[in-house]
């Protein structure tokens, strides 16, 4: 049965039931699962006003408010199930995510300890507790339960195979590397390919094709399109299980890796962005990610946003932005003016990164695009959501996985208006040190 056809279901049955509480739970599982957070919220709770002991609809409550980012009162409904059933794994595992995405991290490991005790073994509790562990810094046991994630149903990388490489030798041997990720995470992840060579063997490389040229350095054997079936090969490894792999701990963390920047993209960017205006900083800007992503709404935002910074005196703006966000600037009325729009010449990462090499300074919300910059070791400005990707930790200003990286973090009430501020405010600095204005 079908969302649109289960929906009908449940609405017929509510139509002469309409005191059924598991029904109107039910209807506000489905209304989640379509993105309708508002509508799943207010099912559940009328769901509990016919039903006010179901500890399920109170666990589906919490995980509707958890999407919301309503972190407050989803806890304290997976605190009503956990009081109705406090030994269902289920309910325990739900409590542990809503811990983790509102940055309680010692409570979700205990939490998650507690549904381990309770029988629960799961890939997804493995990979909760990865998340958990990583965020704060462990990486040792945080890589360990990381590889969880290939036994997700969300997993896209190829399955644990008894090939699996162990990191160890390869004394000749061919290693297929395969992609699992995003754009983001292949530059993040290739920081190991001199540690990769150094084990001595043949490497075969997954490369998206918008990464090619940027990553043409890197010195492998192969370079194969993603999804094509690879030719013979004897060990294989998810490039996103190499930090594991080497042992990497917060203080071993790998330099970026050094990027290939074709002569043909910069005289594309040089001509493109023209004499530099004196006096003036320019200030590349990104306003989010692959719309695809699961997560891109909480760590995105909009470009009104960010034309505060066209307000500093002496910046000028030039957007980076690729995809369907594009299109606010070309709503905005200010394209051409107070943003130069350059997404339309980026045909991949390499011309990206020749235009980062044209810039001063990136402002952005978290994308691929600040793995780039940061492997290019210009400065950038990351404005991250609360609790964000696990190498940006969750506190301070910088990250040892790219040392020209500042940290502009949300606080725990998810508001983007401080942080923009702050970075306002460090922008006009940036402007006086640079320019003397």
């Amino acid at each position: 049965m079908d969302h649109v056809q289960a929906t009908a279901s449940l609405e017929a049955l509510l139509a002469t039931n309409p005191r059924d509480g598991a029904a109107w739970s039910m209807l506000g599982h489905l209304l989640r699962r379509a993105g309708k957070l508002n509508g799943a919220i207010a099912c559940h709770r009328r769901g509990l006003e016919f039903a006010p002991e179901n500890a399920s609809i109170w666990s589906n409550l919490g995980n509707a408010l958890v999407e919301a980012g309503r972190f407050d009162e989803a806890l304290a409904a997976h605190g009503e199930a956990l009081r109705l059933e406090p030994h269902t794994p289920t309910f325990l595992f739900n409590n542990a995510v809503a811990l983790r995405k509102a940055g309680r991290f010692k409570e979700t490991l205990a939490m998650i300890a507690r549904a381990a005790a309770e029988g629960a073994a799961t890939p997804e509790l493995r990979w909760e507790r990865a998340l958990a562990r990583l965020q704060i810094g462990d990486y040792v046991h945080g890589f360990s339960d990381y590889e969880a994630r290939r036994g997700l149903a969300a997993y896209h990388g190829r399955p644990p195979s008894e090939r699996d490489w162990n990191g160890g030798p390869l004394d000749g041997r061919t290693l297929y590397l395969f992609t699992e990720q995003g754009f983001g995470d292949a530059i993040l992840a290739a920081r190991y390919m001199p540690l990769v060579r150094e084990r001595g063997g043949r490497v075969l490389y997954d490369c998206h094709p918008e990464l090619r040229r940027v990553l043409s350095g890197l010195g492998v054997d192969a370079v194969l399109q993603p999804g094509d079936a690879p030719p013979a090969f004897d060990v294989e490894a998810s490039q996103m299980s190499l930090p594991g792999l080497f042992g990497t701990t917060l203080a071993s963390v790998p330099p970026p890796v050094t990027l290939t920047v074709p002569d043909s993209s910069r005289t594309k960017a040089a001509h493109r962005l023209g004499a530099r205006e004196p006096g003036t900083l320019r200030v590349g800007i990104v306003w989010s990610g692959r719309v695809t992503f699961g997560d891109n709404g909480r760590r995105a935002t909009s470009l009104a946003r960010f034309l505060r910074f066209a307000e500093v005196p002496g910046v000028r703006l030039y957007s980076l932005q690729k995809g369907p966000p594009e299109a606010e600037l070309a709503d905005s009325g200010v394209a051409g003016h107070l943003v130069t729009p350059l997404g339309p010449d980026l045909e991949d990462f390499a011309d990206t990164a020749a235009m980062l090499e044209q810039l001063d300074l990136v402002i952005m919300t978290d994308s691929s695009v600040a793995h780039l910059a940061g492997s290019l070791g210009k400065p950038v400005w990351n404005l991250v959501q609360h609790v964000p990707y696990w190498i940006y930790g969750f506190s301070g200003d910088r990250t040892p996985w790219y040392p020209t990286m500042r940290l502009f973090r949300q606080g725990p009430d998810q508001d983007w208006e401080p942080v923009f501020a702050r970075a306002a405010d460090a922008l006009r600095e940036e402007v006086r040190r640079i320019t003397g204005r």
